[in-house]
């Protein structure tokens, strides 16, 4: 009979112990995990635009695609020396005036800036 008291007392422990675990989360402000997101496609003007920069480059320098006023896959701040994804927290806190969007991690790279250590996919 006490063994069955014990095993009660438990189980009625374990389950006041999860509801309230469960209540204390229940209130939170924290945003939900993006699972998949879209990039939006450059429109054909831009890409032609880019393209014709890299042919003008010339073999053996670095490509650069960089981009001002469109988005791309990365961003980085005017003043600033990492880059992110477009949904890091840090990118989030970038004025838009100051944005400046890349289409490769190696444009990027080659522009001076390094991938955001706070920024996981880089």
């Amino acid at each position: 009979m006490q063994e069955g008291a014990l095993i009660l007392a438990v189980c009625l422990l374990g389950g006041v112990s999860f509801g309230l675990g469960r209540l204390s989360v229940g209130n939170s402000t924290h945003e939900p995990v993006a699972l998949c997101t879209t990039i939006p496609a450059a429109p054909v003007a831009q890409t032609a635009t880019a393209v014709n920069a890299l042919a003008n480059t010339g073999a053996g320098q670095a490509q650069n695609t960089q981009k001002t006023s469109t988005q791309g896959q990365y961003v980085a701040s005017k003043t600033g020396t990492v880059y992110h994804l477009p949904w890091c927290s840090g990118a989030k806190r970038i004025k838009d005036a100051n944005k400046v969007w890349f289409d490769t991690k190696q444009a990027a790279e080659a522009a001076g800036y390094r991938p955001a250590t706070n920024c996981k996919g880089l």
